[in-house]
């Protein structure tokens, strides 16, 4: 190995004089002004309480996840094979999802029109619905079967309109 290279009397010194850069101190996520650590605390508050009342949003509209579940199911099964059946289960179904959503002693005992008039004043239903739904329970099978084409499937339109749509009066 060779000696290393002989360096003059001032560089030496100026290279042993040589320090670490000095490096900041890391800047803190602490906000430096009361003003930010209380918009943080209510922004938190206000998204926490986001979270909370949609929360309870959902789990008060699983009566809606559950009928519209159900009109599927109907759609899928009895719709095009038998419509008599098709549309007394799509009129119950309206029925038991407005025994959910408001008190039993003010929807249990509406019928006919004032059951209409309900529907259509709670969230609309269309015109295809609010015809069978008027006097159904008192229809025989065979005149159910002889509506017009479509009437089951405009039924089970104005049922998943209103099922989505209605709004609860307080």
């Amino acid at each position: 190995m060779e000696p290393a290279a002989k360096l003059d009397p001032m560089t030496e010194t100026a290279l042993r004089s040589l320090h670490d850069i000095a490096v900041p101190p890391p800047v803190s996520w602490m906000p430096q002004t009361w003003g930010w650590a209380v918009l943080a605390m209510i922004t938190c508050a206000l998204a926490l309480a986001w979270v909370i009342l949609a929360a309870l949003r959902y789990h008060r509209n699983a009566y809606r996840r559950e009928a519209i579940r159900q009109l599927d199911q109907i759609e899928s099964s009895t719709a095009k094979t038998k419509p008599a059946v098709a549309l007394r289960e799509i009129a119950e179904l309206v029925k038991r999802t407005a025994l959910a959503a408001w008190p039993r002693k003010d929807v249990a005992a509406i019928d006919g029109a004032d059951w209409v008039q309900f529907l259509s004043t709670s969230g609309g239903t269309g015109k295809a619905l609010n015809g069978v739904l008027d006097d159904l329970e008192y229809r025989p099978d065979a005149a159910l079967s002889a509506l017009a084409p479509g009437t089951v499937e405009d039924a089970a339109l104005g049922a998943r309109r209103w099922i989505e749509k209605h709004h609860v009066s307080a």
